[in-house]
């Protein structure tokens, strides 16, 4: 119990650092810093050292697969000849808790000589590197909720949850959608996730299963247990849906009507205007709208309403996408 209740408690230290920097912010220094951000027209180098150097180095990454284009700059390895990745189209984003780092200090000039943008995330606002800057974000936050008030923990949680809130602004203000995001991550999970598109995977042609209207009930479940995705797509006769039967309407169609449900007519079992999607959307889009209505199969259709293919749940996990 007391190495749980350790834990707990320097988590909600570091949730309170976050809070109360987020109260302290100057509302003046954010939305220049944001418009410096938003309006430089190469890339924005963050750079840091030590654990804010890895502090740093997350935020370059969250700016880059968010559509800011950046780079990460060691401030050590900047003044040994890395400070020629900087042009007179960038901007700066230095993140140091005391501000007054040598390493930090010593690029200053050069970042000055070239006469671009520097944005400061620091807990010193009084700090050299602080009065350098254009624009400086506040992050200073109470000794005591740091162990022995030094080693970095809610300091850096602080940096790193400002230059995250920086990347999602300006991700927002690009209009930044999902398929953007994909292009930026073609591998691994969430690779599987934002490419793959329905059509990818939706069982469509022969492996269809689809009714024709008029079809009487016992054929359209002779096609539902042929094709083995327990539906069928009812349509008519120009290829237009117009229902689908699944599981669940053959059950709740048997308590009304027993012994008589083989002589009715596919239409008259369907639910009619299914929750569908056409084939060129996101697979992970089709999962959502899965999971908001509960439904574990959808029709797939083309522009006009054609039934072209169905997609189940099933397809979605094999894939990796849920």
């Amino acid at each position: 119990m007391k190495i749980f209740q350790s834990i707990k408690e320097e988590l909600l230290k570091e949730a309170s650092a976050i809070t109360s920097v987020a109260e302290a912010l100057s509302i003046d220094e954010v939305e220049l810093a944001f418009r410096l951000l938003r309006d430089c027209k190469g890339k924005v180098v963050v750079t840091g050292i030590g654990k804010a150097g890895i502090i740093a180095r997350k935020i370059s990454a969250t700016l880059a697969s968010t559509g800011t284009t950046s780079i990460f700059l060691h401030a050590a390895e900047g003044i040994h000849g890395d400070l020629g990745m900087l042009s007179r189209q960038d901007l700066v984003l230095a993140v140091s808790n005391s501000g007054n780092t040598p390493e930090m200090l010593a690029i200053i000039p050069f970042i000055k000589f070239i006469g671009i943008p520097l944005i400061s995330i620091t807990g010193n606002p009084d700090s050299q590197l602080a009065k350098a800057s254009d624009s400086v974000l506040c992050t200073k936050i109470d000794a005591s909720l740091e162990p022995l008030g030094m080693v970095p923990t809610s300091s850096t949680t602080v940096a790193l949850a400002l230059g995250d809130a920086l990347a999602i602004a300006l991700l927002k203000d690009k209009n930044f959608s999902l398929n953007d995001f994909a292009r930026f991550h073609p591998g691994g999970a969430i690779g599987k996730k934002l490419l793959l598109r329905v059509a990818d995977l939706m069982h469509s042609e022969a492996a269809m299963p689809r009714t024709p209207a008029g079809t009487s009930m016992m054929e359209a479940i002779l096609e539902m247990t042929t094709k083995k995705l327990g539906c069928t797509i009812v349509e008519n006769l120009n290829g237009v849906m117009l229902g689908i039967i699944t599981d669940g309407d053959l059950r709740r169609q048997l308590q009304i009507n027993g012994d008589n449900l083989l002589k009715l007519k596919a239409e008259e079992c369907m639910t009619p205007s299914p929750k569908h999607c056409n084939p060129q959307d996101l697979a992970v889009s089709a999962l959502a709208l899965m999971e908001k209505h509960s439904i574990t199969m959808l029709p797939v259709t083309d522009e006009e309403n054609n039934a072209v293919g169905i997609l189940h749940m099933h397809d979605l996990i094999r894939a990796g996408v849920v």
